[in-house]
């Protein structure tokens, strides 16, 4: 082969590694979301040229980001997850909703650079400690949780609520996607159950969304038969990812 065919050949498949990322798939786990099920990923590295566009890219097709790599579940037999978005413009909050919104109006949002402090890993343990004794989380250590924060190739942020006092309520991490907010994880203080913290985190981010411009705010995957997700019917009108892209999700909420 000659050395100019070398260097062609060598150019398209650098340049096909930016266009096409390798995809790879996990092996068959116990599904932690629905019981008697196994679960399978498929995922990749946010690499690339522009690992911003590629993250992009992948969440409208409804991978989620976990540090820096995107993943989207492929099991077999299996399409219970729904990836879904809240279409911000459409989007009007029930009465308790706004009672909830009332209830924490002594809170109040800023947003924080990717940056793991102390004080966020302490709410968080007392948070997975509380709300989530069994899960796969719950061993996470400081540098773990340093790792899920600041291991990110593209715009991302921590949403932070806290009282006039600087005391943390809550934190939610947050990427910026060219469309919209993508609510990547978040905890808050579970012994004040009576403010529904969850709910109120989830509120604000889209009225942030609201303020910025942005068309959606993306909350992963809904799953039916499965309680833990079952508040993200709530946020209605809500969009699911199906065999036609985007459409409405028809799915009975609870108020």
């Amino acid at each position: 082969m000659r050395s100019d065919q070398k260097k062609d050949r060598l150019s398209l498949t650098e340049h096909s590694t930016v266009r096409f990322p390798y995809f790879f798939v996990t092996v068959p786990a116990p599904c932690p979301y629905l019981p008697g099920r196994l679960e399978r990923k498929v995922f990749t590295r946010l690499t690339g040229d522009d690992p911003i566009a590629l993250n992009d890219a992948l969440t409208h097709a409804g991978f989620r980001r976990s540090q820096g790599i995107a993943y989207k579940p492929a099991c077999e037999g299996c399409q219970a997850c729904v990836s879904v978005r809240v279409p911000v413009d459409r989007f009007q909050p029930t009465r308790s909703m706004r009672k909830i919104i009332a209830r924490n109006i002594d809170l109040t949002l800023s947003q924080a650079p990717p940056f793991a402090t102390e004080e966020q890993f302490g709410l968080l343990r007392h948070y997975l400690e509380a709300r989530h004794p069994g899960g796969g989380m719950v061993e996470m250590d400081a540098l773990d949780y340093a790792a899920m924060i600041e291991d990110s190739p593209i715009d991302t942020h921590i949403a932070e609520y806290r009282n006039g006092a600087g005391r943390l309520y809550g934190a939610c991490l947050v990427d910026r996607l060219g469309d919209g907010l993508s609510l990547v994880y978040s905890f808050f203080n579970p012994d004040d159950a009576g403010r529904s913290l969850g709910s109120m985190m989830v509120l604000g981010q889209i009225e942030r969304a609201r303020q910025l411009g942005l068309p959606y705010v993306y909350l992963g995957y809904w799953i039916e038969g499965c309680r833990k997700m079952v508040y993200k019917a709530r946020y209605q009108p809500l969009e699911g990812l199906g065999p036609d892209g985007w459409r409405p999700l028809e799915i009975k909420a609870t108020d």
